[in-house]
C-alpha cells in the first residue's frame, strides 16, 4: 500500500490511525477477525479487539512510530498503561457478557522505514495480568 510519509508525519493522531488500519490487515491475514476498533470506556482505550482462530480474544495494543531514534515503540508501553488495558479489558468482557473464553494481550508496532514498507512486529501474549 502507497502512503505519503510527509502527511503521516505531520499529524501524529493520523500517523496511530493509519498504523491501527495496517495492524487490523496484518492480524486479518495471520487469520484473526475484528470484533471491535478503538473500545474505550471510562478507564482507557483498546486500539484492537479481535478473535484468534483459537477463539481467543486477544486485546490489542498498535505503537506507530516515524523511527527508532528514541527506542524500539514497545519500549513506550509503561506500567500504567497496562494497568489500564487490564481494566479496560475486563469492562469489555464484562459488558459483553463473555464468559469461559481465554483472552490475551498482544503488541503490534509499526516503525515507518526511510526507504520501503514499515517493519511490523507482532508480540503475542506481550504481557499478562
Amino acid at each position: 500500500m502507497l502512503f505519503n510519509k510527509r502527511n503521516l508525519l505531520s499529524d501524529r493522531k493520523r500517523l496511530g490511525r493509519w498504523g491501527e488500519k495496517r495492524c487490523e490487515r496484518f492480524l486479518k491475514r495471520k487469520g484473526l477477525k475484528k470484533l471491535t476498533r478503538n473500545f474505550s470506556c471510562k478507564t482507557g482505550e483498546i486500539d484492537l479487539v479481535m478473535v484468534d482462530t483459537d477463539k481467543t480474544i486477544v486485546f490489542v495494543e498498535v505503537r506507530t512510530k516515524a523511527d527508532e531514534s528514541f527506542g524500539p515503540p514497545e519500549s513506550t508501553i509503561t506500567p500504567a498503561k497496562k494497568t489500564r488495558l487490564f481494566r479496560t479489558a475486563r469492562y469489555f468482557i464484562t459488558t459483553n457478557n463473555i464468559k469461559d473464553r481465554p483472552y490475551r494481550f498482544d503488541v503490534v508496532t509499526i516503525v515507518l522505514t526511510p526507504t520501503g514498507p514499515p517493519k511490523i512486529k507482532h508480540y503475542k501474549n506481550a504481557f499478562v495480568p
